[in-house]
């Protein structure tokens, strides 16, 4: 498991939690009066996209038209991808070749 995400509220991060598949574990840490909560799971792009991370969501619109793409669209899915390979480099998985 790795961290995920952190949430500044406990409802929202107990939310997350929910939707994640595979083993989490749910941790908070006090620093003065803050408390943080952090979302720790197994980094698949399932479960970053169940989470709204990393434009999945947008990506996958993307890719259902993208036979008729404009410019901004070939743009936008450059720009998705290249953060989904930092994501992939961090987390040692691999970006769907059928993404590309």
């Amino acid at each position: 498991m790795k961290l995920l995400n952190t949430y500044d509220d406990k409802d929202d991060a107990e939310e997350a939690a929910e939707k994640l598949t595979g083993d989490k574990r749910l941790a908070s840490e006090r620093d003065a009066t803050v408390v943080i909560y952090n979302l720790f799971g197994i980094p698949n792009w399932g479960n970053f996209h169940r989470l709204g991370m990393y434009n999945l969501g947008e990506l996958k619109s993307l890719l259902h038209g993208r036979t008729t793409w404009q410019a901004a669209e070939q743009t936008r899915h450059a720009e998705i991808i290249a953060t989904l390979q930092i994501v992939a480099k961090n987390f040692a998985i691999e970006v769907p070749g059928h993404w590309l």
